[in-house]
């Protein structure tokens, strides 16, 4: 057997076997997306994480221009590109995949379920979406929204990082630049020879539409506020600071290994409440919070009672760590919820306080150094 029979034999097997199994190939190359995210992506602000998600986009980018071009009769492909490019999908599958997970992940660590989580089901629920096969074999629409979508998951975390600090200016700027994204695709395609009403329905109107979403999202406070992140919280009796550490007392007994100090918290006369969190944000990073203190009442709900400004810095890779210390506390149900100064939620932590009438003389804590 010749190399060109060889090749020819192969390519044809290659062929029956991808459109037998269509979709497990599809998933296949949406788990190695997957895995290779787990494995290769770093912080938010490392130089290659960017690189790589400005690459996948501008591939993305390619492929929709292409695949409305060549629907709209504008472009024709030659012999040789035909058949590569009748394979696509599994590429466009991996890179959305890929930046999904990318962008899951970021907006998760950054996200207090409790405030965020319709915008944390809406990524899940997109990540699905890119497998089931009627999406796949959908028009051009759904790849669009899509392709919005990540652009602008893109740019609210790159502008935020890029600035040092969250809040309107930066959200502002990163609808702004997807927009100009947008608009831009827009013109090459006008000036490629695409009908401009046809690009009406088959691209501006789900790209606006994203954009509407993402900033209706924003206003309801639903964003998490990325690249920050609440690493570490815990409620404590006392918080000393010893050189570059700091030393969390706590009566938590051994068992409930899953808390981080007492949120089951004993009150003998004179004690504080010290609440303590430790935030993640990237290098140059600079910008304020507020620990905001809630009492739950029977009739009213939850009551909001103090909140304290925290100054955050970036850099340090376990986060910036900073406490608050109540003494004026009523016994019942306290909630802490770390802020940003747009009152989006980056994380929150319930706990009940008991008071004791009497001091315990002999009192054992442990110590938890961060």
């Amino acid at each position: 057997m010749s190399v060109s029979q060889f090749k020819n034999q192969f390519k044809k097997k290659l062929t029956h076997f991808y459109e037998e199994h269509e979709i497990q190939v599809d998933i296949a190359f949406f788990v190695a997306g997957f895995l290779f995210d787990a494995l290769m992506v770093g912080e938010i602000n490392e130089p290659f994480a960017i690189f790589q998600q400005v690459a996948y986009l501008l591939i993305l980018a390619i492929v929709l221009f292409y695949e409305i071009c060549i629907e709209e009769n504008v472009v024709q492909l030659s012999g040789r590109l035909k058949t590569p490019w009748h394979y696509r999908q599994p590429l466009v599958h991996f890179f959305m995949g890929t930046l999904l997970n990318i962008y899951s992940l970021f907006f998760l660590k950054s996200a207090s379920f409790f405030s965020s989580s319709i915008f944390l089901l809406l990524l899940a629920g997109l990540l699905i979406a890119n497998e089931l096969p009627r999406v796949r074999s959908a028009g051009v629409q759904i790849k669009v929204g899509f392709f919005v979508v990540l652009i602008f998951c893109f740019y609210s975390m790159v502008v935020p990082t890029l600035m040092g600090s969250v809040g309107p200016l930066p959200y502002a700027i990163a609808v702004v630049l997807t927009a100009a994204v947008v608009e831009f695709q827009q013109r090459l395609l006008i000036r490629r020879g695409v009908n401009r009403q046809r690009l009406l329905s088959r691209w501006l109107v789900p790209s606006v539409l994203v954009i509407v979403l993402f900033v209706v999202f924003y206003v309801l406070g639903w964003i998490p506020p990325v690249p920050i992140s609440a690493e570490y919280m815990g409620v404590f009796h006392k918080i000393e600071k010893k050189e570059d550490q700091y030393l969390l007392y706590h009566e938590k007994p051994w068992w409930k290994f899953w808390r981080h100090g007492d949120e089951d918290f004993t009150a003998e006369p004179g004690d504080q409440i010290y609440f303590f969190v430790s935030v993640y944000s990237p290098a140059r990073f600079s910008d304020t919070l507020q620990l905001v203190w809630s009492y739950y009442e029977e009739r009213r709900g939850w009551k909001k009672t103090d909140s304290v400004p925290m100054k955050i810095v970036g850099g340090r890779k376990t986060g910036y760590r900073g406490f608050a210390a109540k003494g004026n506390y009523a016994p019942g149900s306290w909630r802490v919820s770390v802020q940003t100064t747009d009152e989006r939620e980056i994380g929150r932590l319930y706990f009940t306080v008991e008071k004791v009438e009497t001091a315990n003389l002999v009192r054992s804590f442990s110590v938890i150094k961060r």
